[in-house]
């Protein structure tokens, strides 16, 4: 059955059933794959997007459900607060392996948009459902706090 997506300001036209995960519309039939597949059960946030602006974990989000909303994958972001926690990200080194980290950049950025300047209490539970293996969970508050700087300058 055909489906019309809107993933970062574009519609794409995908042959799949209503009750596939978005994830792997993304991925396999649009041919985006910043998203990761960590899990499949929405515990570790590795395929996390943004659905009308809000994070949410597209293993578990059907296609029938996203089918008329605003998605925004990794490569689609760009607005002025992705990119501060992105240049966060990079410059106070945070990533390890790599694999969690379009998820982490999703809340980080959905998080940021809502509360400018996040305690580290609002950060813990913000990105609570973000999980990393490589436990770099320190510098990724780090880098929340230093892109939260970098919008208040």
């Amino acid at each position: 059955m055909e489906h019309v997506l809107k993933i970062n300001g574009q519609e794409h036209r995908v042959d799949v059933d209503p009750d596939q995960p978005l994830l792997w519309a993304i991925r396999d039939a649009v041919g985006l794959t910043g998203t990761k597949y960590g899990c499949g059960v929405a515990q570790c946030g590795a395929c996390t997007v943004h659905l009308n602006g809000v994070p949410v974990r597209s293993c578990q989000t059907f296609v029938e459900d996203a089918v008329g909303a605003e998605i925004t994958t990794i490569e689609g972001i760009g607005d002025k607060v992705a990119t501060a926690v992105q240049e966060a990200w990079a410059d106070l080194d945070v990533p390890q392996c790599g694999y969690c980290q379009s998820g982490q950049i999703m809340s980080a950025a959905a998080l940021l948009s809502e509360t400018p300047k996040p305690t580290d209490a609002d950060i813990d539970s913000a990105m609570s459902g973000n999980l990393c293996r490589c436990a770099t969970y320190q510098r990724i508050r780090g880098a929340i706090h230093e892109a939260a700087k970098r919008l208040e300058a």
